[in-house]
């Protein structure tokens, strides 16, 4: 008797463990979701996405498309992405007026689409109801930029401190812009320089340069900014962190830092430091906040982006619902996360 009931339940415990795996083997997979990023050399974008993936953790399967910065390209991921059978479009696009064609293709399949980094037009985001955008507004960044300017030289316009060096009262600067017509790089210029005359500074803009948000361009076209001006220059304001420490590299080459005070940073009252600003912050440009070289940064908050994503991601494929949803939604498309100054002093 005793041998048969083992016999029962190792017979039972067979098959309880083959109907485990059949259970199993039926269960529904996870939703898969296509991330397109317009350019994943670009550092910001990387970590960003990367940051994604990591809020994503095992909701769902994260499948990630590089444009490199070509729109025909992305494209062309889109349809294969379409065509093989997505839940979710998560799409950082290389250029804001192609969201049109990604919309109208995205409704005809059902799919729900995340926008984020680049902004589409409102008209474009109003064509279905299951768009959204997440990201920043364009111009808080550039009035941070001004804020922290105007910090700097002391806060009063009819009184600039010893940072105008020609004593003047006048803050001569060189710009740089992320590129030409892009939404951001438009409203961060024209932004920052909008603001700094509101707030009553005296902004003398010695050269405005494209550099596409690329570091090596920056540090090329600064070359002969600072040979044409010299010590004229008394400010560089960047749309983003990484055009700055391509400048920032060049202002190294011509020895424009010098640690005078052989405490081993550069500090703000050592001969020819001149500030230098941006916006994202990234790692490295915290780092250079820290050895003095970059004088501040608007951090794009990234993180706080990608757990939005995610969690809005999350709302969209049925895991969870909007009532739980925890970031508040303007217009019923778009969730706007703050940017933030960052400079040595700050927290």
């Amino acid at each position: 008797m005793k041998s048969t009931n083992l016999a029962f339940f190792g017979l039972f415990g067979i098959l309880i463990g083959m109907l485990s795996g059949l259970i199993l083997s039926c269960a529904a997979p996870l939703p898969r979701v296509a991330l397109f990023a317009y350019n994943l050399e670009d550092p910001y974008i990387a970590s960003f996405v990367s940051q994604i993936s990591d809020q994503v953790g095992n909701s769902f399967t994260l499948e990630t498309y590089d444009a490199r910065n070509s729109q025909v390209l992305q494209n062309e991921d889109l349809e294969l992405a379409v065509k093989e059978g997505v839940d979710l479009l998560l799409v950082n696009p290389v250029d804001r007026l192609s969201a049109y064609g990604i919309i109208q293709h995205a409704r005809e399949r059902d799919i729900p689409l995340i926008f984020f980094n680049r902004e589409p037009l409102a008209t474009d985001l109003a064509l279905w109801d299951s768009t959204y955008y997440v990201g920043a507004q364009a111009i808080q960044s550039a009035v941070l930029q001004a804020e922290l300017v105007a910090s700097l030289f002391g806060g009063n316009p009819q009184s600039l401190n010893l940072f105008d060096r020609n004593a003047d009262n006048r803050i001569q600067a060189i710009l740089f812009k992320g590129e030409q017509g892009h939404q951001d790089a438009e409203i961060r210029t024209t932004g920052f320089v909008e603001t700094m005359t509101t707030m009553g500074f005296d902004l003398e803009v010695l050269a405005l340069e494209v550099a596409n948000w690329d570091r090596a361009e920056a540090y090329d076209t600064s070359g002969p900014l600072f040979a044409n001006f010299g010590s004229q220059i008394e400010l560089v304001v960047s749309n983003n962190d990484n055009m700055a420490l391509g400048v920032i590299s060049r202002m190294r080459q011509i020895s424009l830092f010098e640690d005078t005070n052989q405490n081993g940073r550069v500090d703000q009252d050592d001969s020819g430091w001149i500030p230098v600003i941006g916006i994202d912050g990234l790692d490295e440009a915290v780092i250079q906040i820290e050895e003095g070289y970059l004088y501040g940064t608007v951090v794009n908050d990234s993180n706080r982006m990608a757990t939005a994503i995610a969690e809005l991601s999350r709302v969209l494929l049925g895991q969870r619902s909007w009532e739980d949803f925890p970031f508040p939604l303007t217009n019923e498309k778009y969730i706007w996360i703050d940017y933030l100054p960052f400079s040595r002093g700050l927290p």
